[in-house]
């Protein structure tokens, strides 16, 4: 009888990626101010405001986080095609590393950190996160799991609904997208308790630690083992 194959550890790491998505965007809404470092259309709507002139909305922040999430992804598409045909494990290690990191430095960043005005502190922890969760976008959009993208709910939830009973489909992976829905939204909870009873560092932390930890596990799976095509 031949082997079996074992199962891909990337649904559930990705899971555990959206929970994280939570945490940072509790961070960057609650403690940032009116800014996203984790999906960027927020910011491309709220850079539409401060151009009109609406009250509370300062473009400099938007166009750190555009420009940085975007350098973020580059970084991570160079490097997912310089790992086509080298272990899928190893590309894991690098991305693990690589956002842990800057996330890591970013709580360190914040330690003390008051957002009371945009200045060069604030810019500086924008610019860490939305290359970290730039990086990860695009990482993950390479990995091409369906129904996880990890940062995003809309097409999750017009899918899940639009392949319903309701909408006459199958309803495929609703496990997947019901569990994307669960997991942002509890990182979202845990990020704002952390948030408004903590400091900006902790939840920080926490994000880059789930990251290296859950990320370094996947990639010592054996469902890991095969080459990135």
């Amino acid at each position: 009888m031949p082997a079996t194959l074992p199962k891909s550890p990337l649904p559930l790491l990705l899971l555990l990626l959206s929970l994280t998505t939570g945490l940072v965007d509790a961070i960057s809404i609650l403690g940032l101010g009116k800014v996203f470092t984790a999906n960027m259309t927020g910011n491309i709507v709220f850079l539409g405001f401060a151009t009109a002139g609406a009250p509370g909305f300062n473009w400099l922040p938007y166009v750190v986080a555009l420009t940085t999430f975007l350098a973020g992804a580059a970084i991570a598409g160079r490097i997912g095609k310089a790992h086509v045909g080298l272990p899928l494990r190893r590309w894991l290690t690098v991305a693990a590393l690589v956002e842990s990191g800057l996330l890591g430095i970013a709580g360190i960043v914040a330690i003390g950190f008051q957002p009371d005005a945009v200045d060069a502190r604030l810019l500086v922890i924008i610019a860490l996160t939305a290359v970290a969760m730039g990086f990860r976008n695009a990482t993950i959009r390479q990995l091409k799991v369906p129904d996880m993208t990890t940062t995003v709910l809309t097409l999750t939830l017009t899918g899940l609904a639009a392949d319903s009973g309701l909408g006459r489909g199958g309803n495929p992976n609703w496990q997947r997208r019901i569990g994307s829905v669960v997991a942002i939204f509890a990182g979202a909870v845990i990020g704002a308790l952390l948030v408004l009873h903590t400091s900006l560092s902790v939840p920080l932390v926490l994000a880059g630690a789930l990251v290296l930890v859950g990320t370094l596990a996947c990639a010592r799976h054996p469902g890991a083992a095969g080459l990135i095509a």
